[in-house]
């Protein structure tokens, strides 16, 4: 039901990025830079991977295409690198499913409440539906690189709960550009507190906020775990992101770097969500030995299942359409 604005944190060898083959070389002007905006911190493990990645694009398109980054949140926040990429300010950008629906809108479907619980679902959904998203972001003015993913969805709160109802006299947080967790907060009866990531922290600090959903290992890495208490044992949805490179620029580059620069940028995101799913389990078990106290939902599924369809009902028609809906819920079934 919930997903995580944050960041894909994982560890990945440089050697997973390279590539066979030979390219034509470098011309007499250059590398095309490609600047790259990130809420990940500049010392981070996933900031060494998308150095890592350079490295490999660097070397694949023997120096004709290079990635500069833009780390830290020094850009600003997802809709701020959105922002600044239509602008020429900056160039690509590492996002969330809320950067990516700025851009595209009913891509939010992909976290729709209660909809995409299992990483074969994901995998079915964004391979099924890739070409369909990949025009809606062409239309936008975008390229999709890649697809990303950061671990499951858990609901973390100071505050003990099971069921849906304990969470109306809370704070429960939502991003600013976030309609999907909000809607699903209206719906229980709660209020939901627009922050933006960098507010989260400062706002646990001071009780603004009290509840907030997270990954296992968003939770450890950003430090929200030092601020709460219990810790949902079922996960609720999969994080969905990706990275989106204006048109404009993509089309700057040769077909043949443009080739390396989707497979290279594939090849990493495929290896950190591995990597990531692994960490996650890792950062669970953690938080565990921590201390986090561990809440059982599944008590109350059926209330949490009636607030996630009442959530996507009023959604649809306003973020997605009714067939876009309907053609994830089938995949998700198998069908």
């Amino acid at each position: 039901m919930f997903r995580l604005k944050t960041l894909f944190v994982a560890v990945l060898a440089v050697g997973a990025f390279s590539l066979p083959g030979t390219v034509p070389k470098a011309n007499a002007e250059g590398a095309t830079v490609i600047r790259f905006a990130s809420l990940a911190p500049a010392g981070s493990a996933f900031m060494k991977v998308m150095k890592a990645w350079n490295r490999s694009l660097k070397k694949q398109t023997e120096n004709r295409v290079a990635l500069r980054f833009y780390s830290g949140g020094s850009q600003g926040d997802e809709r701020d690198f959105i922002r600044k990429v239509r602008a020429g300010q900056m160039d690509a950008a590492g996002v969330t499913t809320t950067g990516l629906g700025i851009v595209a809108r009913p891509v939010l479907v992909m976290t729709s409440p209660g909809l995409i619980t299992e990483y074969d679902q994901l995998e079915r959904a964004r391979t099924e539906l890739n070409d369909r998203f990949a025009k809606m972001f062409e239309d936008g003015g975008f390229q999709l690189l890649a697809w990303g993913e950061a671990g499951k969805n858990r609901l973390f709160s100071v505050n003990k709960f099971a069921r849906p109802a304990d969470l109306k006299t809370g704070r429960p947080w939502a991003w600013k550009d976030d309609p999907v967790f909000a809607e699903f907060i209206t719906v229980i009866g709660a209020n939901p507190v627009r922050l933006g990531v960098p507010e989260v922290y400062p706002g646990l600090q001071t009780r603004m906020i009290d509840t907030v959903p997270a990954s296992a290992i968003a939770a450890v890495a950003l430090q929200w775990y030092t601020r709460l208490n219990y810790m949902a044992k079922e996960n609720f949805g999969i994080i969905v992101g990706g990275s989106l490179i204006k048109q404009e620029k993509f089309d700057e580059l040769s077909e043949v770097d443009q080739k390396i620069l989707i497979d290279t940028s594939e090849r990493a995101a495929r290896a950190l969500d591995g990597l990531a799913r692994r960490d996650d389990d890792r950062a669970y078990d953690s938080l565990v030995s921590r201390g986090m106290i561990e809440v059982n939902t599944a008590a109350y599924q059926a209330e949490w299942d009636a607030a996630a369809a009442k959530a996507r009902k009023n959604l649809t028609g306003r973020v997605y359409s009714k067939s876009l809906l309907e053609a994830v819920e089938k995949i998700v079934a198998g069908k």
